[in-house]
């Protein structure tokens, strides 16, 4: 193969890689409307195996309303307590009030697609505490737990 001919194949791949990634609003925003069980399914599977441009503009997605999909309180909360060693478990019953108000926070996060690919990640509770509204309750807890 020339050098020339290498130059196209390499020039043709990154096309077809930035027409991927430009079609992934539209491929998202269908999966949305026309397959909406099976796109829900994917978002709340957070081991779904995704490709990345896809991955980014679920993300996306996510952080400008995707709550029909993704309950945060319910997917990402778990895992993210996960992080802090924490389970739901470890607030007694006199806490309830204070775990609903962890989960409402939860559910209006302004963060939740970073949230959501950080869980996918298995990013640890060092990087999720700089981004996480519940980091510092998440923290006290753990050390309550701990102590």
């Amino acid at each position: 193969m020339s050098d020339k001919q290498s130059e196209r194949q390499g020039w043709l791949a990154r096309l077809e890689e930035r027409l991927f990634a430009a079609s992934m609003p539209q491929l998202v925003q269908g999966m949305r409307n026309e397959a909406a069980t099976s796109y829900r399914e994917m978002v709340r599977d957070l081991a779904t195996p995704m490709a990345p441009a896809f991955e980014r503009e679920v993300a996306r997605t996510l952080n400008r309303g995707g709550d029909r999909e993704l309950i945060p309180a319910e997917t990402l909360m778990p895992e993210m307590m996960q992080r802090f060693d924490l389970a739901a478990e470890d607030f007694g019953a006199d806490e309830t009030t204070h775990f609903a108000e962890l989960q409402a926070v939860c559910n209006r996060c302004p963060t939740v697609g970073r949230c959501w690919r950080a869980m996918r990640g298995g990013e640890g509770w060092a990087k999720c505490r700089g981004f996480c509204p519940n980091a510092e309750a998440f923290e006290k807890k753990m050390l309550a737990v701990a102590g």
